[in-house]
């Protein structure tokens, strides 16, 4: 799950993204588009190469309720649910969604920064938001995801790699541990890196080495 506003970091160097059709100003095409406004820009020159799997669901272990996609474009009724007053007024956003189904959600264009990593550190920056795209997968942590879940997780980093600089994927409880659990033991990291590596058209992919 998501955290909220981030922090501001120190410019990288830039690196101009491929071009395809796939993609206009960040969006994703093939997915459901439903913006957001919870995001703000990038450092000046960030160089986007991170990718960071979450896990949501709402209420917890309900799917397919629409919850997910009303939390990150502020419109959940915080009364619908009692689990909701713990998180009321939360303001947050990821840039992708992908449902139980495979249906990719985008809420963020990936030029800008979406609010879902939080307090974070990775491949020694921290600060996580300003130079990764947040992938959240419908599921709660420690339990199993789905079969197009993964199909569609693939299909989504591919088209990602091929527009910008990817060279890491973690899960957020690699880049926040102790912190953050998701997505959890019942996601399989092995599955997702034997179909990212069997896919010679893009660049390697560096995955956590070491358990969250």
């Amino acid at each position: 799950m998501p955290d909220s506003v981030p922090h501001d970091a120190s410019p990288l160097p830039e690196k101009s993204p491929k071009k395809s059709l796939d993609w206009s100003s960040g969006w994703y095409q093939p997915a459901r588009q439903l913006a957001s406004p919870n995001y703000g820009p990038r450092p000046d020159g960030a160089l986007i190469d991170l990718v960071v799997v979450h896990s949501i669901s709402l209420p917890p272990g309900q799917y397919g309720t629409g919850a997910v996609q009303q939390l990150f474009s502020n419109q959940l009724d915080w009364d619908a649910h009692p689990y909701y007053q713990g998180i009321r007024g939360l303001e947050v956003s990821s840039h992708f969604f992908i449902t139980r189904d495979g249906e990719i959600w985008q809420f963020v264009s990936c030029d800008d920064r979406a609010w879902h990593a939080g307090i974070s550190q990775w491949r020694g920056r921290d600060r996580c938001n300003d130079d990764s795209i947040g992938i959240e997968l419908e599921g709660l942590e420690g339990l199993s995801f789905e079969a197009p879940q993964y199909q569609a997780l693939q299909q989504l980093c591919q088209s990602i790699a091929a527009q910008y600089a990817i060279r890491y994927i973690a899960g957020h409880e690699h880049i926040a541990p102790g912190r953050k659990q998701d997505p959890g033991p019942g996601f399989d990291w092995a599955q997702l890196q034997q179909r990212l590596s069997a896919d010679s058209g893009t660049q390697a992919w560096e995955f956590p080495s070491r358990p969250a």
